[in-house]
């Protein structure tokens, strides 16, 4: 009996990587726990339940009536043929497979009125809002497929100009998403019921493109996404996800290009990010709303993936609440004047949390605008939530033309980063190599800066 207690009570002791062979070996046992879902071998074609391919009819209804059929026959795949599809939000069930065959594009309405109210996660706070484009909510063995296209159909006439920024189409006397966001802040400290914090129409809260939410098995494989209304792809709280070989392009307001939040077992591959906000951002919550729920981001893997614009390209934060730890991503290129950031941790004592465990390597950056490392520890309004953020390794990051600082830190003093490694690494084109406060046990091993290798020196306290 006293053992059953010793192992009931132990908690988990923080990790300090010594080599990259630790974090390398705890990826690769990570990646076997990933597994794309399977689906029975057959076929349903949106067509044959009266779909129509010339980009004016609304086909919600066909849709509908395609994924309920395949689901109720044991799952398969949901087929959409070449042409243009027009559509109110698709809800995908269990065993359901939506194919996009080549010269396929499934077209969302502009219209807020063909948008039902569902539970969902806006900006890390749940709700009652416009369904996400494609969305689910506890389901199993789900996917997107194929060599089409989704159009989220945003632009700056539609969805974006509620961001209330001129920029995006939004003129003196529009309405916009301030009171609203305002508002649900506020039923969130007050921890009401998400149910009963209903918004939709005239709150103008923008939808999702891509939101399962409290789902299982999840794969989204070879689609294209444009011009999503706000974040992309965001599943909330899921179990089991494979985001590969999508390519996703947008430069509107807050279109976060892959945001996981408070998910486990994550693997995004393969993917081609150009945005107007993250393009991949690992989350799990903001205040409130993460912490209640006591679901950290938990072992996600980032493989093969390039970036474009976008303010960070690699991203912990800021709706990170419930924390986040053991986050890996490998052979990753970046390169752009309009991305801000390589690798960008981002919270705040509103949020609390521990973030641990981050393992960079084999990173190729061309160019880059602020920081190539980044933490802040003070991104939004402080609380009474002291956040954690440690054990960092970034290894084998190599920058042809870098922004204004290599690496760049603003952390408490009563919580400094602690154990950050960064080791082999080149850094040109930096105007100013660090901008550090607050750090416990950093190591910079073999790292050259504009071309000399850089000698750092730990400032000693008194």
């Amino acid at each position: 009996m006293a053992f059953l207690l010793l192992a009931v009570t132990t908690k988990e002791e923080p990790k300090n990587w010594t080599s990259s062979c630790q974090p390398l070996k705890e990826m690769a046992q990570i990646k076997k726990l990933i597994k794309a879902p399977k689906f029975k071998n057959q076929e349903f074609n949106i067509l044959d339940f009266g779909a129509k391919a010339d980009g004016k009819t609304l086909n919600s209804e066909a849709f509908k009536k395609a994924i309920e059929t395949c689901n109720n026959k044991g799952g398969g795949k949901v087929i959409v043929p070449s042409g243009v599809f027009l559509t109110g939000p698709i809800y995908l069930k269990s065993n359901v497979n939506l194919h996009l065959k080549e010269g396929a594009t499934i077209l969302f309405s502009q219209n807020p009125k063909d948008y039902p109210i569902v539970l969902t996660r806006w900006e890390g706070m749940d709700c009652m809002n416009y369904s996400p484009q494609i969305y689910a909510y506890g389901e199993k063995n789900i996917a997107i497929t194929g060599n089409g296209t989704i159009n989220g159909n945003a632009d700056k006439k539609h969805w974006w100009p509620w961001k209330g920024r001129k920029q995006y189409g939004w003129k003196e006397g529009m309405t916009n998403q301030t009171a609203a966001r305002d508002s649900l802040h506020k039923l969130m400290k007050q921890k009401l019921d998400p149910r009963k914090r209903i918004f939709g129409e005239g709150h103008y809260l923008r939808p999702y493109m891509i939101q399962p939410y409290n789902c299982k098995n999840l794969l989204i494989s070879g689609v294209s996404l444009l011009d999503s209304p706000m974040w992309f792809v965001s599943p909330v709280m899921c179990e089991n996800v494979t985001i590969e070989k999508v390519r996703i392009d947008s430069e509107g307001p807050n279109t976060d290009g892959c945001d996981p939040d408070a998910c486990k077992n994550v693997l995004i591959k393969d993917c081609y990010l150009n945005t107007g906000d993250d393009c991949i951002a690992i989350k799990s919550g903001r205040d409130e709303d993460g912490r209640d729920y006591k679901k950290p981001a938990e072992n996600h893997i980032i493989e093969g993936c390039e970036m474009k614009n976008g303010h960070g390209g690699i991203v912990i934060g800021s709706e990170i609440a419930g924390g986040a730890k053991n986050i890996y991503a490998v052979n990753c290129k970046m390169d752009s004047k309009n991305l801000d950031r390589v690798l960008r941790v981002k919270t705040s004592s509103s949020r609390g949390g521990t973030i641990e465990n981050i393992f960079l390597k084999d990173i190729t950056v061309g160019s880059y605008g602020e920081s190539a490392i980044h933490f802040n520890m003070f991104y939004e309004n402080p609380g009474n939530f002291m956040p954690v953020i440690r054990n960092i390794w970034v290894e084998n990051l190599n920058i042809e033309k870098g922004g204004e600082y290599a690496i760049w830190v603003n952390a408490y003093k009563e919580s400094p980063i602690e154990n950050l490694t960064i080791v082999n690494c080149n850094f040109n084109g930096i105007k100013t190599p660090l901008k550090i406060d607050n750090v416990k046990n950093i190591k910079i091993e073999n790292v050259s800066i504009n071309g000399e290798i850089f000698k750092y020196v730990a400032k000693q306290k008194k």
